[in-house]
């Protein structure tokens, strides 16, 4: 549990990662704007207000929330040279008792995207998960076709794991997912019998 007095922040080389501020309201928009022909084949449809400042104000509420509970951890990229809002990432789904897991999810802006600054901040979300959290297993998923995806979850530890049927509504159709995960302690293959 994450506790509501817990400030959550993360440094990378190039990055502050941290939970939505009221803000962060502008920049956020905004990248989000300008990046929506980037980003929209990747996620699912937008709500007809989701560039308004009541459903962003919603969203920082929630991020609140979720880290207060524990079930949450929706972090913002800063880049620390200029202080510029570059894409977000979430460890959702948090699970404790036996699974010990966590999905991870993410997105980065037009500007920003192949200069290596989502596997940094991936790369230090599952350090934190796995240190911080205690968390064992971290899960993710992405269309078959999204390469630059794929690639990034490999190359922070993710294995590919199969594909599930209809996974989620993306871009206003039920479409499959490539599963990917990354365990604390990989130990797939291996038994306790010697």
């Amino acid at each position: 549990m994450l506790g509501t007095k817990r400030k959550v922040r993360i440094e990378t080389e190039r990055l502050t990662l941290r939970p939505p501020i009221h803000g962060d309201y502008r920049a956020w928009s905004s990248l989000r704007h300008d990046s929506a022909a980037f980003l929209t084949p990747w996620e699912p449809t937008w709500a007809t207000d989701h560039l308004t400042r009541k459903a962003f104000t919603n969203r920082v509420y929630w991020a609140q929330r979720s880290i207060a509970n524990g079930t949450a951890l929706p972090l913002f990229l800063i880049r620390r040279e200029d202080q510029a809002l570059i894409g977000g990432i979430t460890l959702d789904n948090i699970r404790r008792g036996p699974s010990q897991a966590g999905t991870t999810g993410y997105w980065v802006g037009e500007p920003f995207a192949r200069q290596g600054y989502m596997r940094e901040a991936l790369q230090a979300v599952a350090h934190h998960a796995f240190t911080a959290l205690d968390l064992s297993r971290l899960e993710a998923g992405c269309l078959p076709e999204n390469n630059p995806s794929r690639r990034l979850l490999e190359q922070c530890g993710y294995k590919y794991e199969g594909v599930a049927q209809s996974y989620l509504q993306i871009n206003g159709r039920w479409r499959n997912h490539v599963l990917y995960a990354n365990l604390r302690h990989d130990r797939r293959g291996k038994t306790d019998v010697g």
